[in-house]
């Protein structure tokens, strides 16, 4: 059987358990009608949206107010501004990981409460405790090529950090004969920013060869030479029917002789880019503050959360669960 039918016929099954549709994409998690504001509001990621999308869906509010469900996860892409409370709280929509904890850093200085978390696909870029991560997942990056490129080949994408490090630097600029056109996400994703750490660079070493495109969209690769970062999860789902199918005619392929998935179709955890997921919240809303809040807390915090305990779903989406690491509160930072 091949792999595309492996790994369809597991999310048909996983879905199928959970109520979730092959059919037809998620809606949008934008809580609908607009007028509907929840407890716990989100913004962020792009990779973890459908995941929250769903998750929202599936985690009630156990005080049933101001809504029977208990999270609210605004998308990455749609209308913007959005509208987080009933008053006040109209905010620009925030695209990805960064521009999310720059949105809850406003809300947090300003005092608004009109965000309460960020989904994010990245750690934290400096210590401190003011923010805390907390892993709800394990997902892992992949580099897309098109099916039917000279990049795709049985051997798969044999380079060094320093040779990925010397693509989107643009310094190196064939490979296998062709000519390379790497691609990343806009600046405010998380999974840019992720992958410029782990080849030791910063935005100021982007070379101008470098093409943006909305995250795990792999639509977007249209010639031989292009290559990008995709989130393994966000492939599965989408090549599983489980979410919007914007893969194109993209293939990930092994990455030093390791495949970004397991015979089955799940994601490998040995594969070398492999990254926890997280959803940020500030410090002092956990326990042992004056500022506590059970409703953040019951959702997030510890493998018995609200959150945590939806693995199903979570593995439904691609990712993989963490166990007993799941809702730790053990990592804090700044953005």
């Amino acid at each position: 059987m091949k792999l595309a039918s492996v790994i369809r016929s597991a999310a048909v099954a996983v879905a199928a358990a959970l109520g979730l549709s092959l059919l037809s994409a998620p809606a949008s998690a934008d809580p609908g009608p607009s007028t509907e504001y929840r407890q716990l509001v989100g913004v962020g990621s792009a990779t973890t949206e459908e995941l929250l999308n769903s998750l929202s869906r599936a985690v009630p509010d156990p005080d049933n107010s101001p809504s029977p469900w208990l999270i609210a996860s605004y998308d990455a892409e749609g209308a913007s501004p959005i509208k987080t409370r009933p008053v006040g709280c109209v905010l620009n929509r925030p695209n990805g990981s960064v521009y999310g904890l720059q949105a809850l850093h406003d809300a947090i200085v300003n005092n608004t409460g009109c965000l309460d978390f960020v989904r994010s696909s990245r750690g934290p870029r400096a210590p401190g405790t003011r923010l805390t991560w907390i892993p709800f997942a394990k997902d892992a990056v992949a580099f897309a090529v098109r099916s039917d490129s000279p990049l795709n080949t049985a051997a798969g994408l044999n380079l060094s950090l320093i040779e990925l490090r010397e693509i989107f630097s643009c310094v190196r600029t064939q490979h296998n004969g062709v000519t390379l056109r790497p691609l990343l996400p806009p600046e405010g994703s998380g999974t840019r920013a992720w992958l410029l750490a782990q080849l030791s660079m910063g935005e100021a070493q982007v070379g101008a060869c470098v093409v943006p495109f909305q995250d795990n969209h792999g639509v977007a690769l249209t010639s031989p030479g292009d290559i990008a970062p995709y989130s393994v999860a966000q492939y599965i789902a989408q090549t599983g029917g489980v979410t919007a199918d914007l893969h194109g005619t993209t293939v990930l392929p092994k990455w030093n002789g390791v495949s970004p998935r397991n015979p089955n179709g799940t994601l490998n955890t040995a594969f070398p880019f492999v990254r926890d997921i997280y959803n940020i919240v500030r410090t002092n809303r956990l326990s042992g503050s004056p500022s506590a809040d059970p409703a953040l807390i019951g959702a997030f915090v510890g493998p018995g959360s609200q959150v945590c305990a939806q693995s199903r779903v979570i593995q439904a989406y691609g990712f993989v669960t963490l166990g007993a690491a799941c809702g730790s509160t053990a990592l804090t930072g700044e953005r």
